[in-house]
């Protein structure tokens, strides 16, 4: 039974090398998820896979279901996630092609339904967010990525935007000075979802443009693609390498 889910994001809507052995379209009390639960067999480690925009990258930023995309894996036993997504780079080091495992959030976004206690049935919890990713599935990462000589910076801050329009150059220079490392759409409320259900949860983001401003440059959006199909093979890589480590 697969205890571990990847949430693939824009150019990561299957896993490469992924022996199927089913798929699963699980219902929630908050609708449908983006698409069916995946699972298989990878490299001999259980794994599911979830397309976080839907197979066909179909679903927005803000469209995205995201407490039924969390609950269903929830419901199908998974305990551990690491999310891949494409992020855009406002720290200096955030060179086009760069991985970065963050450690900390800046919540931007706005009218997303980011938590299961809403008071139905007449319960409110407040959990503890302080440190938002679990630290030992990021160090499962970082160091795989240290074994493989793939190129990552340790930690960061994600700048969680509303989407699905890019920054404007004002925005950015905001987010710089919040201390914002990487500018993105999709961890919240992903990331607080799954610490309601006490589900581990990391980021593998993936650079695939200087944010918008850096340099005095605008955001050449014909340029995304290739940038996003190089940069999620590292992310592959990297993935690959850390399931043995945190497959039970």
């Amino acid at each position: 039974m697969a205890e571990i889910a990847i949430i693939g994001g824009s150019g990561m809507t299957s896993m490469e090398g992924l022996s199927i052995t089913r798929r699963e379209m699980i219902k929630t009390p908050y609708g449908s998820p983006s698409g069916p639960l995946i699972f298989g067999e990878f490299d001999g480690c259980s794994v599911a896979f979830l397309a976080r925009h839907g197979h066909k990258h179909s679903i927005p930023p803000h469209r995205i279901n995201y407490r039924a995309n969390i609950w269903s894996l929830n419901s199908a036993g998974i305990k551990k996630i690491i999310a891949v997504g494409a992020v855009g780079g406002i720290a200096d080091e955030c060179d086009t092609g760069m991985l970065v495992v963050p450690d900390q959030i800046i919540d931007y976004t706005h009218a997303r339904s980011g938590t299961f206690f809403d008071g139905k049935p007449n319960e409110v919890r407040h959990i503890d967010f302080s440190f938002p990713y679990t630290e030992s599935l990021r160090r499962s990462l970082i160091d795989a990525a240290n074994i493989n000589n793939v190129p990552l910076i340790d930690g960061g801050t994600y700048g969680v935007t509303q989407g699905p329009r890019l920054e404007t150059a004002a925005e950015i220079s905001r987010m710089q000075h919040d201390g914002c490392t990487i500018v993105g759409m999709t961890t919240m409320p992903e990331a607080v979802l799954a610490r309601e259900l006490d589900i581990e949860y990391a980021s593998c983001a993936v650079v695939v443009n200087r944010a918008a401003g850096i340099g005095g440059k605008s955001i050449n959006t014909d340029e995304l693609s290739a940038a996003i199909q190089s940069g999620m093979e590292k992310a592959r890589k990297v993935v690959s390498a850390t399931l043995p480590k945190v497959v039970v």
